[in-house]
């Protein structure tokens, strides 16, 4: 095992000797990035912090990454797979439960969200 580029690889060897690679950002058949990006001028980095825990938490198996991203002029947008979903300046600042019902329709549509979908 190998840590390369912050990709940790391993190398299986079989009984005939032949060596593969596998990489660990390729076990997932679909990766998932949610990127918040947050205006640090207005200080909300708290905010958004919050937020990508709450999805770190609900999506655990389904999000392969999950980035937080310094921004000015106030913004605080959303993106799932670069596809904005949220964007403070249209929708106002988003409740948990809608971020996470977003995000849910695009990474794992058969998720239930619990008492989040009520």
């Amino acid at each position: 095992m190998t840590a390369e580029n912050g990709h940790v690889t391993t190398k299986n060897v079989t009984t005939e000797n032949v060596t593969t690679e596998n990489t660990h950002e390729n076990q997932h058949e679909n990766t998932h990035r949610v990127q918040i990006e947050y205006c640090t001028q207005c200080r909300w980095l708290p905010r958004a912090a919050w937020l990508a825990q709450e999805l770190l938490t609900t999506f655990e198996q389904e999000l392969t990454e999950l980035a937080l991203k310094p921004g000015t002029g106030g913004v605080f947008v959303v993106r799932v797979d670069d596809e904005v979903v949220w964007d403070r300046r249209e929708q106002g600042f988003p409740e948990p439960t809608a971020v996470k019902r977003l995000v849910r329709d695009r990474v794992a549509p058969e998720k239930s969200l619990g008492h989040s979908e009520k």
